[in-house]
């Protein structure tokens, strides 16, 4: 007997932020704590499929719901007004 083993493809958004010691960290809104990291953009998304694919494993595995994504993030820089005697650090190389 043949199995037939189709496939769904199921996208999701991935933040990807510069690291402080270099390459991109990578995390998924839709699902809280599910991270990666790559040394360059392409390991990143290369590293962020994987990750992404074993998460929904494990939870088809478990038998949970696995939510359809129909989100697509806006990212934009906010400006604020601080006092000009606020110290300011930088958090990242980006």
């Amino acid at each position: 007997m043949k199995s037939n083993r189709q496939k769904i493809i199921l996208e999701y958004p991935a933040i990807f932020e510069p690291a402080i010691e270099g390459g991109y960290n990578v995390s998924f809104p839709a699902f809280h704590g599910c991270v990666t990291f790559g040394k360059t953009f392409e390991q990143a998304q290369e590293k962020a499929e994987e990750v992404l694919g074993l998460w929904l494993e494990e939870l088809a595995s478990a038998k949970e719901r696995i939510p359809v994504s129909n989100q697509r993030l806006i990212i934009a820089d906010i400006r604020v007004s601080m006092p000009a005697k606020t110290k300011i650090y930088e958090t990242h190389n980006g």
